[in-house]
């Protein structure tokens, strides 16, 4: 028999490594890798074993909003465990029901009332269940790039490639595409006159072919998040609005990463005054301190859920320690102007984004709002020829992975999607901090231009 012992060397940064590579399973990865140990983080910094400072440009998973360690949200934490850890669903709770009524105040006008998971996948499945149940009907229309989820039923919606490494089979999953304005399907150079960017005319046209009597809901992200950062043109999410409402479909926008202050106010629909009837949301809620994930409801559906059960139930929904770091979170955005503050170093991003551009021919596209920004990368702008092929892994993505670690060994904390590099600090990041990591990105960039034609 093996002689366990109670006592583990976790001190030690290599003892770390070798059980996450030996003993843990990493998500989205083969396994086996040893991964820098991190010790501990603070505002927009993280920092490893070897006491390496990281500019976190990435909000970690685009969670972290308020950045590392907050100290209202890590004090709320602390003092929901000394008064209550944990309570069912069923029973009230003080916390619960606050973050209830702050979600009330937040989302658009029409929406009322809160279930809340344990994160976005969560959110959205609970979501597709509720519009098949309330509908009565089978169908639901997604987007091609787009990522909702890691369950089954979530992973059926993605568009994104990892699908394809699960039996993400789903049935009643119908495919549209996507308002890429700096790609515009085949033929198509003025979103004006693209039925795809216009949003409606190209949801009509499957409809056509579907039967809209079949179709349930639209699920969509108003901005692109995982997939390349698109934002769509104006008017493009009223028309799919007004679309669904003509059919009785239902909206469902998925803001898990695009809520909470992340494009400069609680949610992207917010930009263009347009209220689904469901929003799925997450991450930036509690800056992921806690495993938490809301879906919020129309009026009208909380109304018929007087009369019909919810169709869906977590042990840990409305978990009194993610409600009360989730209250603390929104308290401290409301308190400390974050959704002003993410709205002007957005804008000067993106200003100095477009300045780089003048330097670097590698720049394609500039594209986001507040602090959720992308820049595509091309290898010649006149024919927007990607500097890597879609969905690129290993030597196809060598000069995206090489940038990558390029920066990270200058302390600066990227990621990337094929050929765009995704731009998401911390809400709060200070514009000193903004600017070190725009001068560390100038220099990454050097190595994309290296590709260029």
């Amino acid at each position: 028999m093996d002689d366990f012992s109670t006592e583990f060397p976790s001190h030690d940064p290599a003892w770390v490594q070798d059980m996450h590579a030996n003993h843990y399973l990493q998500s989205w990865s083969k396994q086996g890798g040893k991964p820098r140990v991190i010790t501990g983080a603070s505002g927009s910094w993280f920092w490893d074993s070897d006491g390496k400072r990281y500019l976190d440009f990435q909000s970690q998973l685009v969670n972290a909003n308020l950045g590392h360690q907050h100290p209202r949200i890590v004090q709320a934490i602390k003092d929901q465990a000394d008064k209550l850890c944990y309570i069912g669903p069923a029973m009230g709770s003080d916390v619960r029901s606050e973050l209830a009524a702050l979600m009330n105040e937040i989302t658009p006008a029409n929406i009322s009332s809160t279930f809340f998971t344990t994160g976005g996948s969560a959110a959205n499945e609970t979501a597709i269940r509720l519009a098949r149940h309330k509908t009565g009907r089978t169908k639901i229309i997604a987007r091609y790039r787009s990522y909702h989820g890691a369950t089954g039923g979530t992973l059926s919606l993605t568009g994104d490639p990892r699908h394809h490494l699960t039996r993400a089979d789903m049935p009643g999953i119908v495919r549209m595409l996507d308002p890429y304005v700096y790609r515009l399907p085949t033929g198509h150079r003025d979103p004006a006159n693209c039925p795809v960017a216009q949003g409606g005319p190209h949801l009509e046209e499957l409809l056509m072919y579907e039967n809209p009597n079949t179709v349930a809901a639209v699920i969509l992200e108003p901005i692109v998040g995982t997939n390349g950062i698109l934002v769509p043109p104006d008017g493009y999410l009223q028309s799919i609005k007004e679309t669904c409402e003509k059919y009785g479909i239902l909206l469902i926008a998925d803001e898990v990463m695009a809520g909470f202050g992340r494009t400069g106010k609680w949610f992207a629909v917010d930009h263009w005054a347009v209220q689904p009837d469901i929003i799925t949301s997450a991450k930036g809620i509690n800056s992921g301190y806690v495993p938490l994930g809301t879906m919020s409801v129309s009026t009208e559906l909380h109304d018929w859920l007087r009369d019909y059960p919810l169709p869906g139930g977590l042990t840990y929904a409305g978990h009194p320690l993610a409600c009360a770091s989730g209250v603390a979170a929104i308290r401290a955005m409301q308190e400390e102007g974050t959704l002003a503050h993410a709205t002007a170093m957005g804008e000067k991003m993106r200003a100095e984004l477009h300045r780089l551009a003048e330097k670097h021919p590698s720049i394609g596209d500039i594209r986001g709002k507040g602090m959720f920004n992308g820049i595509e990368l091309v290898r010649n702008r006149d024919t927007r020829e990607p500097l890597v092929p879609f969905a690129a892994k290993g030597a196809d993505a060598k000069p995206m992975s090489d940038m990558m670690s390029f920066a990270m060994n200058e302390g600066l904390y990227l990621s990337f999607y094929s050929n765009v590099i995704r731009l998401t600090p911390p809400l709060n990041i200070s514009e000193e901090d903004l600017t070190t990591g725009l001068e560390i990105l100038d220099r990454t960039l050097e190595i994309a231009d290296r590709e260029c034609a």
